[in-house]
């Protein structure tokens, strides 16, 4: 499994974790989460990138 993979699974667990989260009302973990969640995007973002960039 490749980088990009691994990040793109971890940011569909974070968007789980968020959304349990918000359902059981914690709002404080709910922010934290979704901070994670948008590192972890902009991590898969430049792995596809860099992927995009090595096939050329």
């Amino acid at each position: 499994m490749s980088r990009g993979d691994e990040l793109k699974e971890l940011a569909s667990d974070l968007l789980r974790a968020v959304e349990m989260a918000r359902r059981v009302g914690l709002p404080t973990t709910v922010y934290l989460l979704s901070m994670a969640l948008v590192e972890v995007k902009e991590a898969a973002r430049a792995a596809a990138e860099e992927d995009d960039d090595g096939a050329a």
